[in-house]
């Protein structure tokens, strides 16, 4: 391993180039402070990632020019320059990512990851994120690491040996720390409880990012024998590990295991994960495969949205036209639960936005991005109750919604439903 200065090693950069970012805890902010201290060197750098943690001066307003975003994902680091002429996003959903590496659509110049220290035989590991990265590194021409004592070493497909790492730089960075149960009120605590019943013994359990899901662990502690096959998790995991609750004894795929592509949460989770052979990290193409979602039973999937339709459209990546986050991997898990035995695709989200406006609405807003479609919808959760919609047809379906909408926009739901629907009897 040739270790160098970051400056050195972020100068392999060149104008014109497609720069890979490694993402989430993993994010390398030695690398991106030392890119960014180029600035005035450097012309219209392209910049990919899946979700970034941390700062991100790269996407500055005066960066314009000089590097431009252009995510797989939004994340809060940079939405303000996806929404402005500085960038943009590429819809796409986390199974197919690397694809776009490996068929050449998206080329890249140089991967900037971040890795443990290499063990005695030479190899380093990604880590906290696996995801995508794995094949980034796999098809850059050039790949530049931050070496971390800090970072975890896991299991699965994150293992890269020094010699496939052509510059790397030694940094002692504390990785990123989220804990989404501050965030957990009245609301998703009712929703975890709706959620939690739903749930059987031995079932196989994802969930995406935020409140409502870690909410919704703490809200499984007297379940037994859970398994945990996810694109992400967080603390919540490891505190029903702990407690005997994730067993993953009755999982069909990687039994004992608890699967996923990356995790984020505190630095008491990153010591857990550290060479636990509990803990398997694979490539996102193939955990987000709907092929092999499938083949666990009672499988359940757990995501957000930020509004839903009276037919049963989600929008879960834009508020109108605006980007707020991504496609990311809830479609693909959707439709891997529904297609499982026993399996409960869900929806949880909350009846009502910060500012009192109802999140169930006759129709989503112009410019709004679906991202499940009303065919793939089962359960949709809110505080106020479950609406199942699978097989129902639109009237049907935008009954069951308005049951659980808040009570101060029901009036109002009722009213779009009579004008759409007029007297049309019910199946």
């Amino acid at each position: 391993m040739r270790y160098v200065s970051p400056a050195e090693a972020v100068s392999v950069v060149k104008s014109g180039q497609r720069v890979f970012l490694h993402g989430s805890a993993a994010t390398p902010q030695t690398l991106i402070k030392a890119l960014a201290a180029r600035k005035n060197e450097l012309e219209n750098v392209e910049l990919i990632s899946i979700s970034t943690l941390g700062e991100m001066p790269l996407a500055a307003p005066e960066m314009e020019g000089h590097f431009y975003i252009n995510s797989l994902f939004v994340s809060a680091n940079i939405r303000q320059a996806v929404n402005s002429s500085n960038g943009d996003y590429i819809p796409i959903f986390l199974s197919e990512i690397s694809r776009l590496f490996e068929m050449g659509i998206l080329p890249i110049d140089v991967a900037f990851i971040h890795v443990s220290p290499p063990d005695k035989h030479g190899f380093c590991s990604l880590g906290t994120s696996i995801d995508v990265a794995r094949s980034a590194v796999r098809h850059a021409k050039m790949v530049i690491a931050q070496v971390n004592p800090k970072m975890p070493r896991t299991h699965g497909d994150g293992i890269i040996h020094s010699k496939d790492i052509h510059m790397a730089v030694w940094c002692e960075d504390e990785l990123p720390e989220v804990d989404y149960r501050k965030e957990i009120g009245e609301c998703e605590i009712k929703i975890a409880h709706h959620i939690a019943a739903l749930i059987d013994d031995r079932s196989t359990i994802q969930m995406g990012i935020g409140s409502i899901p870690d909410a919704v662990l703490m809200a499984l502690t007297n379940h037994k024998d859970l398994g945990i096959h996810t694109e992400m998790f967080s603390n919540g995991v490891m505190e029903l590990m702990r407690k005997g609750v994730i067993t993953n004894a009755y999982k069909k795929k990687h039994r004992g295991k608890v699967v996923s592509t990356f995790a984020i949460g505190g630095r008491e989770l990153y010591d857990f994960m550290d060479d636990n052979p509990s803990f398997r990290f694979l490539e996102a193409n193939y955990v987000n495969d709907g092929a092999v979602i499938r083949q666990n039973p009672k499988m359940v999937s757990i995501n957000s949205a930020i509004e839903i339709d009276l037919t049963g459209q989600v929008c879960a990546d834009s508020i109108g036209t605006y980007q707020f986050s991504g496609v990311g991997g809830q479609m693909d898990f959707m439709r891997g639960a529904a297609l499982s035995e026993g399996g409960k695709p869900i929806i949880a989200i909350g009846s009502t936005t910060g500012k009192g406006l109802s999140k169930i609405v006759p129709t989503l807003r112009p410019g709004a991005g679906v991202v499940t479609t009303r065919a793939h919808v089962h359960y949709v959760v809110t505080e106020y109750g479950v609406a199942y919609l699978y097989g129902k047809n639109l009237h049907q379906r935008a009954l069951a919604l308005r049951d659980i909408a808040h009570p101060d926009h029901r009036e109002m739901l009722d009213k779009a439903i009579f004008e759409r629907f007029k007297l049309k009897k019910l199946a």
